[in-house]
């Protein structure tokens, strides 16, 4: 519902959580996403079949556009820490397709915790992150509008 002045600006939006309320993805956003998921195979396929150079060039489109969905989804909680989450992943991720393709994954830091080991920092990180989405934010704010 939208409440208008008398010159016929809009004053402030308001927002009412229905059942059949929809979250309306821009063309625009859908086609970077689709374009995201095609850098994010390139990458994994290139760490599959150790083509070094293409998997590390495909981090940067593949990280710097999940940074991007989840910037232009932060009206959206659960939309901005699922894909926050998306974004520790990808860094995970990459961080051990480079420690195995300069084979310093197996090396030991300290114990028996070796370099690949560490891929769990950001790992944990977007599970923390979506814990406090599911465990915190979501319970005190049952009447927020949600994707999820």
């Amino acid at each position: 519902m939208r409440n208008e002045d008398t010159t016929g600006a809009a004053s402030s939006v308001v927002i009412e959580p229905t059942e059949t309320q929809n979250y309306v993805i821009p063309l625009r956003y859908r086609q970077m996403e689709n374009l995201h998921i095609v850098f994010w195979l390139f990458k994994d396929i290139s760490w599959c079949l150790i083509w070094k150079p293409l998997g590390i060039i495909m981090i940067v489109p593949t990280f710097i556009i999940s940074l991007v969905i989840a910037w232009r989804t932060r009206q959206y909680m659960s939309e901005l820490c699922h894909n926050i989450a998306i974004s520790v992943w990808i860094a995970a991720n990459s961080y051990w397709m480079i420690s195995e393709f300069f084979e310093f994954d197996s090396k030991i830091v300290v114990g028996e915790i070796t370099y690949k080991h560490l891929a769990l920092i950001p790992f944990f990180t977007g599970v923390l992150i979506l814990a406090y989405y599911y465990i915190y934010w979501k319970p005190l704010h049952k009447n927020e509008p949600e994707t999820m």
